[in-house]
């Protein structure tokens, strides 16, 4: 449990330390990508919370979706249609629906309630 905190504070610290900016070519790439990775990162977390998670399938999840995002943002902009709207409401439906099912299972654990954690 405290690895990823340890990530999380080690990211944080070299994100601050250090001025980078990325091109403006690559910034619409790098926010689809973003969102593909936090709907991947949430995702484990309810596979967790749920009991089944399974480091291969996140893995694989992580880097075919962040891939997958940035490649049709990359279609999108090589074909001239905006087709990383597309990636945008796929994984923004998606990390907002693994968000409310992670705080429903969370505010059940919490409160004690008897519901089963593998609503939705």
């Amino acid at each position: 449990m405290w690895l990823p905190i340890l990530g999380l504070i080690i990211g944080v610290v070299l994100g601050l330390s250090f001025e980078f900016q990325v091109p403006e070519e690559y910034r619409n790439y790098l926010s689809i990508a973003v969102l593909a990775a936090l709907d991947t990162v949430f995702g484990g977390i309810r596979a967790y919370l749920q009991n089944f998670f399974d480091i291969k399938v996140f893995m694989s999840g992580f880097f075919f979706n962040t891939l997958l995002a940035a490649g049709l943002a990359f279609l999108g902009v090589y074909m001239g249609i905006d087709l990383y709207l597309a990636a945008i409401f796929a994984f923004g439906v998606r990390l907002f629906n693994n968000i409310a099912v992670i705080r429903r299972i969370l505010i059940g654990r919490w409160f004690g309630d008897k519901e089963d954690d593998t609503i939705l």
